[in-house]
């Protein structure tokens, strides 16, 4: 019989340890009730029935609003909220004026006439040619 009660006591005393752990893991907004330093000292004073009210009342359960991250474009909200194609159109239209605005200014590098060739290179060239 004392066996028994050994095992008892070993089985309550894990259970005790494991509702303590659990009310002190669990994230504020899932405890009912009171508050979490409340339901630690319920839980801790009375061992056996402070975690049989802890599983009972004071965990509330996931709810089904849980946070569930997913990529952008899967994101409805997300997808709501950027703009739409016409504001796309408006912001590419705005940004090609813009080039083209720069494009006018700014002489094209491609349409200079080649450099004439230096002094020195000219009198070799005749030199060559002479001989």
């Amino acid at each position: 019989m004392a066996r028994v009660y050994l095992v008892l006591a070993l089985l309550l005393a894990a259970f005790w340890v494991y509702s303590i752990v659990d009310c002190a893991v669990q994230p504020p907004t899932r405890h009912r009730g009171v508050s979490k330093p409340i339901w630690l000292l319920i839980v801790i004073l009375l061992p056996v029935v402070g975690g049989v009210l802890w599983f009972v009342i004071g965990r509330s359960r996931a709810s089904s609003s849980r946070v569930v991250f997913r990529a952008p474009d899967d994101d409805p909200d997300f997808l709501g909220r950027i703009g739409t194609s016409s504001d796309q159109d408006d912001r590419i239209r705005r940004l090609e004026e813009e080039l083209a605005a720069l494009d006018s200014e700014a002489p094209d590098p491609r349409d200079r006439p080649a450099d004439p060739p230096a002094e020195d290179d000219s009198d070799e060239q005749s030199r060559g040619s002479r001989s």
